[in-house]
């Protein structure tokens, strides 16, 4: 005879039926201090993703009974910051696991529609200078930006049959193309980018290109590493360097470039789901991007805050591939002389 299997639902179970909203963790029980250990971010941070995103987590739902959006944020927090979806997290706030799981999709996705938001280049000339300026106050670089590099951020495989994930390591990942000012303020995050792709092509195709290209600033540049072609808008480093010039151009666009490493590091040493020390991120390509995007928009709110500061290195596996590249030198005659001039009228 066939029983019938009823499909039961975790917190149901749980907690039963009743109020219509679940409030399982209330923040004014605990510390800050727990709070920062916890979930990586003070009370007044989460209270303010929760007026931020509160409207896009409280959708209408056919569940008995929803989960708070200040519940379904430190869920997600706590994913973000430790990269597990350990139980006693759940527990911590009364949740299953598997609604862990749905509530780091749902903030992940109501992060990601403000990511323009949050993640932009500046358009008015006051905050373009002053952008110029702080680069220039870190080596002596004029005309700056933003810095430009990519790095990686290892998921599970797709499938068997998709080698476009697997990087120069033979791991998959994403390629995630980013810029950042000179405090490490996010001004573009492309998350999207399979592993095999190289630095130059990503950013080849990347919507960076075409804004700097069809619409930015015409009278700066962002500093791109060796793994980058030379264009009018992209200064490179030289790669032979002869005359005292040539080697105070070059170690100026070190120290400059240098920037977007240390953001790399504060972004992994903050959000260890990214760092690789909790193995892949466990999602689709299109999940596993939106995650990273998420964290992005994170650390600029942070900063916006003032709660980041730069951190050591991270621990985690995960690095940025060797990359195995020659010269990306531009056969483009315009920027070689951009930065001819460049070299002659502040360096020589």
């Amino acid at each position: 005879m066939a029983v019938p299997i009823a499909v039961l639902d975790c917190d149901l179970l749980l907690y039963g039926r009743g109020h219509r909203t679940l409030d399982r963790f209330k923040l004014d029980d605990v510390t800050d201090e727990y709070l920062v250990s916890t979930y990586g971010f003070p009370r007044q941070f989460i209270y303010y993703l929760v007026d931020l995103l509160g409207a896009s987590l409280s959708r209408p739902t056919q569940r008995s009974r929803a989960i708070s959006p200040e519940t379904q944020i430190l869920a997600a927090l706590g994913f973000y910051t430790s990269g597990s979806f350990q139980t006693r997290m759940g527990d911590a706030i009364g949740i299953s696991q598997a609604s862990m799981s749905r509530c780091v999709a749902n903030v992940t996705e109501a992060l990601v529609e403000r990511a323009s938001q949050f993640i932009h280049f500046p358009k008015d000339e006051a905050t373009v200078q002053s952008l110029k300026d702080d680069f220039y106050g870190l080596a002596g670089m004029p005309g700056v930006l933003g810095v430009v590099d990519c790095t990686h951020v290892a998921i599970k495989a797709p499938n068997a049959e998709d080698l476009s994930y697997v990087n120069r390591k033979g791991l998959h990942s994403l390629n995630c193309l980013m810029v950042c000012d000179a405090r490490g303020v996010l001004l573009s995050a492309e998350t999207h980018w399979p592993g095999s792709l190289p630095d130059c092509t990503v950013l080849q195709q990347a919507a960076l290109t075409s804004q700097f290209e069809n619409e930015l600033h015409k009278d700066g540049w962002l500093l791109g590493d060796s793994s980058f072609f030379l264009r009018t808008w992209l200064m490179t480093p030289l790669h032979i360097p002869e005359t005292p010039a040539e080697y105070r151009y070059n170690m100026a666009h070190s120290a400059t470039h240098n920037v977007i490493e240390r953001t790399f590091r504060t972004i992994r040493s903050r959000f260890r789901c990214l760092d690789g020390s909790k193995g892949t991120l466990q999602y689709s390509p299109e999940k596993s991007s939106h995650i990273i995007l998420a964290c992005c928009v994170l650390h600029n709110i942070s900063l916006e805050h003032g709660l980041d500061v730069w951190s050591s290195p991270a621990t985690g596996h995960m690095e940025q591939p060797e990359e195995e590249y020659e010269q990306m030198e531009s056969m483009d005659s315009e920027a070689c002389r951009i930065r001819q001039e460049l070299l002659l009228s502040h360096f020589s």
